[in-house]
């Protein structure tokens, strides 16, 4: 025993687990790996899910840096629902390793723990999935009330200053329920709640599904908007190969589970892997003619996604 009543161990022993459960930095646990870089804000590597003996997801590799978009694209049955889960804390692989900004948060148990990781998400579901019941304000208000101890008047002034923000007059639309807005309404709506708690990163589960052509562009236009505004990092699961062709900075094919091409979309197009071609050319979208929506100031962009796109193959040409 030492002076201080701990046991000699090892410096190759890896720590103790943290009995409060807190996630480990990546440098911090054994075996697990470095981020890849400091812009790297959600980096998976070699992520498994299995569900009893039927394994959906197998061996994912995937790095969103900060302030840029990445969508997840893939068919029904991919796996996409199951990563998003694993992303956002909501459930835990059977194997690999999840950094959020540089926390491994794949062994995590504390509920207290994940909670604090989950803060970091902005959740946009589905048909901005508000609850019917009560007005757009209470709905904006609601992650402030759970999870702040602010006054009921400090929570209304930063709602109707966040309404104002995404184009919506707060003295029309505060009062109003659910049901009474149009569709691009909602989604507004549900983009302000998801920024409440200034997350520095905004998930969107299947934005585009169902909607027209028109209102699809209009949802492109508000993601990069609020990724421009909000300094956010945007990660986008869809199956809409337009939209992915128009807003992401990084395109990942998900594939029965596995990645089978990533990198900037328009490598996609020309790039190694035939089944991504089909997958694009059977989608039937003419994604040469599309105009893209994301922006970028940054001059060196283009080289960075090409290293950034080797760096993924290497890392993915690994055995699992």
């Amino acid at each position: 025993m030492s002076a201080g009543g701990g046991e000699n161990r090892d410096a190759k022993q890896p720590p103790p687990p943290d009995p409060a459960g807190r996630p480990k930095r990546a440098s911090d646990r054994a075996g697990a790996p470095e981020a890849v870089g400091v812009d790297d804000i959600v980096v998976l590597q070699n992520v498994k899910k299995n569900f009893n003996d039927q394994e959906v997801l197998r061996g994912i590799d995937l790095v969103a840096r900060r302030k840029e978009t990445v969508v997840i694209i893939g068919g029904s049955g991919a796996g996409k629902t199951t990563l998003l889960r694993l992303i956002v804390a909501l459930d835990r692989p059977t194997s690999g390793h999840i950094l959020v900004e540089g926390e491994d948060i794949a062994t995590v148990t504390s509920e207290r723990e994940l909670n604090r990781v989950r803060k970091k998400f902005g959740m946009v579901y589905q048909y901005a999935a508000l609850l019917d019941s009560i007005t757009v304000l209470e709905n904006v208000a609601f992650p402030l009330v759970e999870h702040t101890k602010m006054s009921k008047k400090e929570i209304r002034d930063k709602v109707l200053d966040k309404l104002e923000i995404l184009g919506l007059d707060p003295k029309v639309v505060a009062s109003k329920f659910p049901s009474e807005l149009s569709g691009g309404m909602r989604k507004r709506v549900g983009l302000a709640r998801a920024l409440m708690l200034e997350p520095p990163i905004l998930v969107y589960d299947e934005p585009t599904s169902g909607l027209d052509p028109l209102t699809s562009r209009m949802v492109d236009d508000l993601i990069e908007e609020m990724r421009e505004r909000f300094n956010v990092t945007s990660i986008v699961i869809s199956h809409d190969i337009a939209s992915c062709f128009r807003i992401a900075h990084q395109a990942v094919l998900l594939i029965e589970g596995r990645v089978e091409a990533c990198g900037p979309p328009d490598t996609l197009i020309d790039g190694s892997s035939q089944v991504a071609r089909d997958f694009i050319r059977n989608s039937g979208v003419d994604v040469k003619a599309l105009s893209r929506v994301t922006k970028s100031s940054d001059p060196d962009v283009p080289r960075a996604d090409l290293e950034h796109t080797q760096k993924m193959e290497a890392v993915r040409g690994r055995p699992t």
